[in-house]
């Protein structure tokens, strides 16, 4: 399987031990970054890294963040992507069970190695595959939500209506 990484200076070191354990499991990995603990900003790695898994350039994503929030915060903001930020491995695979995740979220200043390591291996595992069924209706309604956008709402502004306007109109 094909993994896309990407962190920002606080997940950095996190994300470099993941890449050697999935590495070890047989992984190959696309590294988006952060390549140094120097300051940077975890919405220039999320993008790219969940760009790659839209597109089918990788199977599955792992971001990792100082506690994980924003950096996946980012990644759900691209159309496509299904990142969940899981503390345990059971989250991690109802994430794939349940919801179809593609990417997985962590918190690097909050999550140690090992517990990434089995987090990783739950979300990687493919008897945690997506079981369809009644998650299935509950995924298409995800992704009608997503089709809407947000604030797609009669009367409201939508999010392309906001992204046309000059900065300084903006709310």
């Amino acid at each position: 399987m094909k993994l896309a990484f990407g962190a920002d200076h606080a997940g950095f070191e996190l994300k470099q031990h993941l890449i050697q354990t999935a590495r070890s499991m047989g992984h190959e990995v696309l590294d988006f970054g952060a390549h140094s603990l120097e300051s940077v900003d975890y919405a220039d790695f999320a993008e790219p890294a969940a760009r790659a898994v839209v597109r089918g350039e990788a199977d599955l994503g792992v971001v990792i963040c100082s506690n994980g929030v924003g950096i996946s915060i980012t990644a759900n903001k691209v159309v496509g992507a299904r990142c969940a930020l899981c503390h345990t491995s059971w989250a991690a695979a109802r994430a794939r069970q349940h919801t179809d995740a593609n990417m997985l979220a962590l918190g690097g200043l909050e999550t140690g190695s090992a517990i990434a390591d089995e987090i990783l291996a739950a979300f990687l595992s493919p008897g945690n595959d997506f079981q369809g069924g009644r998650h299935e209706r509950r995924l298409e309604k995800l992704r009608e939500v997503e089709r809407r956008g947000i604030g797609a709402v009669e009367g409201e502004r939508t999010e392309a209506s906001l992204l046309a306007e000059p900065v300084g109109v903006r709310p």
